[in-house]
């Protein structure tokens, strides 16, 4: 942990009461990665803290204690503004945080991941297209946990990718020439370029993601799906 003296930037990703006047709050820090730590008295106590404390909003804080559980002993708002999400973009937001929680080992730094998040929050209140966003986040946490996908060439052979042919991935080796296969070669290697789709790549790519992801996350499904499935009638996300 750092310095007793330090200020960390940091995002919320969870929080849920804890006694009757504190909180206990699921940071994530660029340094540090996620931990939990107890805003003792937070609710009771003058001033904002409380509203501060709020996912999306990026703030600074400082942490004490050995132990797993840290004592949150200082929080100001961090200079960056908060991150205001509405509609759609709320619920995406929520899941790019469940993914965290899930994923993320504690006390685990990421520091470049910590910016891709913070981006991707932006990206998301400017209403830019939702599953495009959704779909580069999610390939960079792959990278960032080890688990990167292989988007520009045949698993077993290394040849290039063909934009016209279909292909079979396969989980924690790559895609793999199929007739039957499920994904274009030009939704692979848009991904791998970060450009735009057509309807039929964004199909594929939700996929891909979604069935990947899956493997990792194990068979506890995600409860931001289900807000998805409640709000989203077309599936995005």
């Amino acid at each position: 942990m750092a310095s007793r003296d330090t200020l960390l930037p940091a995002f919320v990703l969870h929080r849920r009461a804890y006694s009757n006047h504190s909180l206990l709050i699921e940071f994530f820090t660029p340094a540090e990665g996620r931990f939990p730590a107890i805003a003792k008295g937070i609710k009771k106590a003058r001033g904002h803290g409380s509203s501060l404390l709020q996912p999306f909003n990026p703030v600074l804080i400082r942490c004490s204690g050995r132990g797993e559980v840290k004592s949150l002993i200082d929080l100001e708002p961090a200079p960056a503004a908060a991150v205001p999400l509405q509609g759609k973009a709320l619920y995406c937001g929520f899941y790019l945080n469940e993914l965290l929680m899930r994923l993320l080992q504690r006390d685990d730094p990421h520091e470049l991941l910590f910016e891709v998040y913070a981006h991707t929050l932006g990206q998301l209140s400017e209403g830019e297209r939702l599953e495009h966003t959704l779909r580069r986040f999610e390939i960079r946490l792959l990278e960032e946990l080890g688990f990167g996908l292989v988007l520009d060439r045949e698993a077993e052979t290394g040849a290039p990718l063909e934009p016209d042919r279909l292909y079979h991935y396969s989980i924690e080796q790559g895609p793999m020439p199929a007739q039957d296969g499920s994904l274009r070669g030009s939704t692979l290697l848009a991904l791998n370029r970060g450009q735009a789709l057509d309807k039929q790549g964004v199909r594929q790519a939700r996929g891909l993601t979604r069935r990947v992801l899956a493997h990792y996350l194990g068979d506890r499904p995600l409860k931001s799906r289900e807000l998805f499935r409640s709000f989203l009638p077309q599936g995005e996300g």
